[in-house]
């Protein structure tokens, strides 16, 4: 079992740098066999379709391990295409003593649930990956209307698939984590109106009716852990970056002005503490209190995206590393050759939303800010003391999740005492103009 932990030696010293633990998002593959809407790698889009080799995959760790890089994602596509391939790639991560290690599916191995083999494959597929070190494995989860999730995702059935299978991960000491891709689906409420005159207390209530029917439902299927991916939908500033990660899209689905993100976030940072004590929420407040502020004109708010510093993603296409998966004009050439350790330590980059990155720059951007310079953080943040308050909050919630250690049960009681100490106010707005009202 991993114990990867955000306090021992190694991290505070990186952290007394200037950097971060490192992590390297592997697109081990761009094939997919599914069909959804927000998603450019689609089964039905006409492209090359590419994977990457063994070989070049434990290259990579090997360069990844020397290098000092704390957590490697096996992305795609769809990783499980390849399943043995994948677990043998996940077992030599562990074994190059890499302690965060992660992959996830888009639900087709829960197909065909009726089947009388279908109990028999997943515990296969589950004792295989508990062989390894992996430590979280998310399955893909877009709304809380089991008949909109699959028409989406094009693979009927899949929901049930999942309830049944989810049982047998826990007895073999692995626990599933919901991935929430957001989008206007994610609650079941469809038809949205394009326009409406005076629309946002309406919208910020459609959001939060959404994110509690989304919750509510993991809940019930039996996950233990979710976690939500903000909108890549392609617009404003993604242009410009040139993506060579192709899960995003123009699809209305996924695409959203600049109010309605600014709605998005507040709704969530609103949900949140209704559910934290019932089930492992992998979003951090404080990340989402930056993401509002900024959207809100405050551009320089918070902390910018560590992505090409201590972060860093691997294209399926050609091997190469860039500094996330839409600056694809800054090719940085095969990973094995980049010197992390004299690449500029100065982060600058706000042009996406993508939370893989995103998040952990907020909350390790807090930490190297106090330890680099502790008289001028301390006298920014006494600016605004309702970040500092949620990013307190963050640290001590992620704590109490183990730091969402997906192969420990979590301790149910233990977030209940948190969240009873924990300050559950909306933090500045106020509830019967929350709509209208800024921070």
């Amino acid at each position: 079992m991993n114990n990867f932990s955000l306090i021992n030696y190694e991290n505070v010293m990186t952290l007394f740098k200037g950097r971060t633990p490192g992590q390297v998002i592997i697109q081990y593959t761009d094939k997919c066999n599914a069909q959804c809407p927000q998603c450019g790698m689609r089964v039905t889009e006409k492209y090359q379709r590419s994977t990457l080799t063994e070989a070049v995959v434990k290259r990579i760790i090997d360069a990844a391990a020397e290098k000092g890089i704390k957590a490697i994602s096996f992305t795609g596509g769809e990783p499980f295409i390849n399943f043995e391939e994948l677990v043998s790639l996940i077992k030599y991560a562990g074994l190059m003593g890499i302690p965060y290690i992660r992959t996830g599916t888009n639900g087709f191995i829960f197909l065909k649930h009726e089947k009388d083999d279908f109990k028999g494959s997943i515990t296969r597929i589950a004792e295989k990956l508990a062989e390894t070190k992996l430590r979280n494995f998310w399955i893909s989860i877009d709304s809380a209307v089991v008949e909109i999730h699959e028409e989406m995702r094009g693979l009927p059935g899949v929901i049930a698939g999942i309830e049944k299978a989810l049982p047998i991960f826990h007895e073999h000491g692995i626990y599933p984590s919901a991935n929430l891709g957001i989008n206007r689906n994610a609650g079941g409420l469809v038809n949205w109106p394009r326009s409406r005159p005076s629309q946002d207390e309406w919208l910020y209530e459609l959001f939060v009716t959404s994110y509690r029917k989304f919750y509510s439902f993991v809940i019930d299927l039996g996950f233990t852990m979710v976690n939500a991916c903000y909108p890549m939908s392609i617009n404003g500033a993604d242009n410009e970056l040139n993506a060579v990660y192709g899960a995003a899209s123009e699809d209305y689905i996924v695409s959203f002005s600049t109010q309605e993100k600014i709605l998005l976030y507040k709704s969530l940072l609103h949900v949140i503490p209704e559910f934290r004590s019932k089930i492992r929420i992998f979003t951090p407040r404080s990340s989402l209190y930056s993401l509002i502020k900024q959207y809100e004109g405050q551009r320089e708010y918070g902390f910018p995206c560590r992505g090409g510093i201590d972060y860093f993603f691997i294209n399926a296409k050609d091997a190469n590393t860039y500094p996330c998966g839409f600056r694809g004009e800054e090719n940085l050439g095969k990973l094995w050759n980049l010197d992390i350790k004299n690449l500029d330590n100065r982060p600058y980059c706000r042009n996406c939303d993508w939370e893989c990155f995103r998040d952990p720059s907020e909350l390790f951007g807090f930490i190297t800010a106090m330890l680099r310079n502790p008289f001028a953080f301390l006298s920014q943040t006494w600016k605004d003391k309702n970040y500092y308050k949620l990013w307190i909050e963050d640290l001590k919630y992620y704590q109490a999740c183990s730091l969402f250690n997906g192969r420990m049960p979590p301790d149910y009681a233990r977030l209940v005492r948190l969240d009873r100490k924990c300050d559950k106010k909306y933090l500045g707005i106020k509830e019967e103009k929350h709509a209208n009202s800024n921070f």
